[in-house]
């Protein structure tokens, strides 16, 4: 048996309406994926207008790529470094004091290589209050990050990452215990 991508399809999966997907294709393009340092009020604004929950004091720099922001939830005082992927075919939700570093990536979907059609694997991800996602990380379909976690620079999650643990590593393992000293 071989893989036949001429059979690929998305199955159940739907984006969301044409129009909205058309639109935000361009919003996303022209001021979030931009160099240009648009305001953060309006980027919240757009956010909202697409129906992503966003909550008070969020940072999010240029160069960002977000899907589909009606899967988005953001809580409060939450950082978005630059050039950061949010690829959400499915939900994805990041509570407060949640910071993700320059050039990670939040990856929701990947493909079930099993089969040759070579379909759709989606899960949600789900950041709890006071992670850290580090520069050029990967959190994996289905992942969770719990409590206060950190995931290291250039590390991949591909499991479930304990609260105050710190993981490093392809796939990512538990280094140590996370200590705030204050």
């Amino acid at each position: 048996m071989q893989t036949t991508l001429s059979k690929f399809s998305t199955g159940d999966y739907k984006a969301g309406s044409k129009l909205k997907v058309f639109v935000w294709f361009f919003i996303n393009y022209y001021i979030f994926n931009s160099s240009f340092p648009w305001p953060y009020r309006l980027k919240i604004f757009l956010l909202r207008l697409f129906g992503a929950k966003v909550g008070a004091g969020l940072i999010i720099k240029i160069k960002v790529r977000i899907k589909n922001p009606w899967r988005l939830i953001i809580g409060d005082h939450c950082w978005i470094g630059e050039s950061v992927w949010i690829d959400n075919l499915e939900n994805v939700t990041l509570g407060s004091n949640v910071s993700i570093s320059q050039g990670a990536m939040l990856l929701t979907g990947n493909h079930d290589y099993t089969k040759s059609n070579f379909p759709y694997r989606l899960g949600r991800i789900e950041i709890e209050d006071g992670v850290w996602i580090g520069a050029k990380s990967v959190v994996c379909p289905g992942v969770i990050c719990r409590s206060h976690s950190i995931l290291t620079v250039n590390s991949v999650a591909t499991k479930e990452l304990n609260a105050w643990g710190i993981y490093s590593g392809n796939p990512a393992i538990l280094v140590r215990k996370r200590e705030i000293k204050e």
